[in-house]
């Protein structure tokens, strides 16, 4: 793509399209500033299996690339715990945080894509806020991203994904991320 078109996700256009006048007008906001927006979007997959196979921790690396587009950084432990055979400074996870346009694109694919193909699915958890106006979502499988190809899948991993709003409220940031399309059981 060349540095002279200016291109915009579509979520990204969706929110300030649709969204913000929707939540203005819902929540009575009299300047546009004051409406919640979407922050960050982190995506964590812990690996406690990572002790006795580290090489886990590089398949989830490999894996969190292709479906975010971004490098994650492997976590490691903090603490040592005996019973689970783990030191301190073990690698037992991996995360990426997702900001600005890469953050609007894994969104689209992740409410587009990936969700309608996860099995049995009735919607998203509407108890999964936090308090503060942040959501976290998780899921089971990693294979229902498309970049992931199923055939080079060792390990079926599970991911938790943190929506971070600038929302003071759960109501808040539940109808925002409902106009952007998060599908929330009735």
């Amino acid at each position: 793509m060349s540095e002279d078109t200016e291109y915009t996700p579509r979520m990204r256009a969706k929110y300030a399209k649709e969204s913000v006048a929707a939540l203005m007008k819902r929540f009575g906001y009299t300047n546009a500033m004051q409406v919640p927006r979407l922050q960050k979007i982190v995506v964590n997959m812990g690996l406690g299996e990572a002790v006795s196979n580290p090489k886990l921790v590089d398949a989830a690396v490999v894996e969190l690339t292709s479906i975010t587009g971004q490098k994650p950084i492997v976590t490691r432990a903090k603490k040592a715990i005996a019973t689970f055979k783990l030191r301190e400074g073990m690698p037992i996870g991996a995360m990426v945080t997702l900001r600005r346009e890469r953050m609007w694109e894994f969104l689209d694919r992740l409410v587009t894509l990936a969700l309608p193909r996860v099995r049995d699915f009735r919607g998203t958890s509407s108890k999964a806020f936090d308090g503060a106006g942040n959501y976290t979502l998780g899921l089971k499988e990693q294979i229902v991203f498309p970049e992931i190809d199923f055939d080079k899948v060792e390990k079926i991993k599970g991911m938790n994904i943190t929506f971070v709003t600038t929302a003071e409220t759960d109501e808040e940031c539940r109808e925002l991320l409902a106009n952007l399309g998060m599908p929330f059981r009735s």
